[in-house]
């Protein structure tokens, strides 16, 4: 063989040099097409999302003035897909507050909330889920079949809850919106507009403060599966608590929202994005543009319930919807039926620039219904009144009783009792009273005794400066570690440090070895733990 001057075999060089020549000729015959492939599936790409243009509508409220601060198409009507949860959210804190339901109860799933479509748990019926999973998972995966459970709990069935949503819109002032169903999954006669949403929103915020935090949960985590929040905002644009995202083909990607900034507060509604990214980029936009014209101080009045319009006037109806369009959204657009109803995606599109207005929204101060009961368990005659207000005039199938509870301690977590009776009868005998609107308190709950000394080894998963937050991260755990923990007993721990309290969320009633499992177990799932002998 062969030698160069430096030693390197001749043939081995040649070869070499005919392999580079080789992959060059290869490169130059082949990168032309290929490129061509990848021009024409770009191309086949973006002509694909800029040929979906849904009609669109926005609207900034400053929710310390009541002030509009930007509108475009804010009264037409809508679809409004998934951000219906928020209202189904709102009558499931109703009965929560009212004492009908609690966090721990449990709501059975039907045959027919379980053949809803994506997305959802894909629980089976005959199942159940505690209610405050059942939040989780309609703020973050957008559940539609826990939507369902949620409103045949409440009503019965869910034709009839949906009757109930429409009856609580009138309450709030929402004179443009019509509930079909309780997920918002496809139903012609759906619709709202963004002036009506920003209105909920609001109201939402109002008059639940202790449960609106859910909407800020970022991830639920549901029999060892993760699920992400769709709301892409939340922690990523500064003061963004939640609230709901929402999307079917007819409506295009739905956002409501709430930015607090310092002292000032918007509600930010967004309808019709062609995509996520678009919708996100458009509230993005109008948070940053309008958030200095906020006041810093609250001067708006609560949003109470309207008395006066519950069995009044029906809204126009979904066909109207076309006359309130503009005629480039009433131009054909090419629909993909592929496309899943109900997917949410991450695809970017520009949004359009829009127009503004500053008519204020008029919250006006009146005197509310409110229903007395015999119990606390009879509560659920507060769902005949607002059928009979929406002019049904039947009442719903009375739902099973849901369970009582008690507090062991001051830091512990309910412990169910027995369930009481609650003879169909008594609800019937609901009598109605008018009264000034309460400000808005958390659920009341039964004094508690003593904390109880706790023997034993106990397992620690954090500690909050919130007890709800505590609470909130021993139910999670409990529902990742639930053969692992057995009958441990769940509590929080309120310790002061300085000036700061915090509350330690904590698992007692484990020996050694069950405790040191239980801490790799959850440190393995990516939740913080350390064992300690009590």
């Amino acid at each position: 063989m062969f030698r160069a001057s430096n030693g390197a075999p001749c043939g081995l060089r040649w070869g070499i040099a005919t392999l580079a020549a080789a992959s060059v000729l290869i490169g130059l015959a082949t990168d032309p097409a290929d490129a061509r492939g990848r021009h024409r599936r770009a191309k086949h790409t973006t002509q694909k999302h800029s040929s979906y243009q849904p009609p669109s509508a926005a609207i900034v409220v400053d929710a310390n003035s009541g002030r509009i601060l930007h509108a475009s198409n804010a009264d037409n009507l809508r679809h409004p897909a998934s951000i219906t949860k928020i209202m189904t959210l709102y009558l499931l804190f109703e009965q929560i507050e009212a004492g009908r339901f609690k966090l721990d109860s449990q709501l059975t799933v039907s045959a027919h909330a379980a053949s809803q479509a994506p997305s959802k748990l894909g629980l089976k019926p005959g199942q159940s889920i505690a209610v405050e999973d059942a939040i989780k998972a309609l703020v973050t995966k957008s559940a539609n079949d826990i939507a369902v459970v949620i409103g045949e709990a409440i009503a019965g069935d869910e034709d009839e809850f949906a009757k109930m949503m429409t009856a609580k819109a009138r309450a709030l002032g929402m004179s443009h919106t019509v509930y079909g169903n309780a997920s918002g999954l496809p139903n012609d006669e759906q619709v709202t507009t963004a002036r009506d949403q920003a209105q909920l929103g609001r109201a939402i915020q109002d008059r639940f403060p202790r449960f609106y935090r859910y909407f800020a949960t970022s991830s639920f985590y549901y029999r060892g599966q993760a699920m992400r929040n769709h709301n892409h905002l939340l922690g990523r644009v500064a003061g963004v608590d939640g609230i709901k995202t929402g999307y079917i083909r007819k409506s295009g990607f739905n956002l409501v929202t709430s930015v607090r900034r310092g002292n000032r507060h918007l509600t930010v509604v967004v309808l019709g994005g062609a995509s996520a990214g678009a919708r996100d980029a458009r509230v993005r936009s109008l948070s940053d543009e309008d958030v200095g014209q906020g006041a810093t101080e609250r001067t708006a009045a609560r949003i109470v319930e309207q008395a006066s319009t519950l069995a009044h006037a029906k809204p126009p109806t979904a066909p109207a919807i076309a006359l309130q369009m503009s005629p480039a959204e009433r131009a054909p657009t090419a629909y993909d039926p592929a496309r899943p109803e109900s997917a949410e995606t991450a695809a970017v599109a520009p949004a359009r620039p829009v127009p503004g207005s500053s008519e204020p929204i008029t919250a006006i101060p009146v005197r509310t219904l409110t229903v007395r009961t015999a119990t606390a368990t009879q509560n659920a005659g507060m769902a005949a009144l607002s059928m009979a207000a929406a002019g049904t005039g039947q009442m719903p199938a009375p739902a099973a009783p849901a369970p009582q509870y008690q507090t062991a301690s001051a830091s512990s977590v309910p412990v169910p009792l027995a369930p009481a009776s609650r003879p169909a009868a008594a609800l019937r005998q609901a009598s109605i009273q008018a009264s000034e609107p309460p400000a808005a308190q958390p659920a009341a709950v039964l004094p508690a005794p003593k904390a109880q000394p706790r023997s034993g080894w106990v397992i620690q998963i954090g500690a909050f400066p919130d007890e709800g937050e505590a609470r909130e991260r021993l139910h999670s755990a409990q529902n990742v570690g639930k053969a692992i923990l057995g009958k441990a007993d769940p509590f929080t721990e309120r310790v002061n440090k300085g000036k700061e309290t915090l509350y330690r969320a904590r698992f007692a009633g484990l020996d050694e070895q069950r405790a040191e499992a239980a801490c790799r177990y959850f440190k393995k799932n990516k939740i913080d733990c350390f064992a300690v002998k009590n």
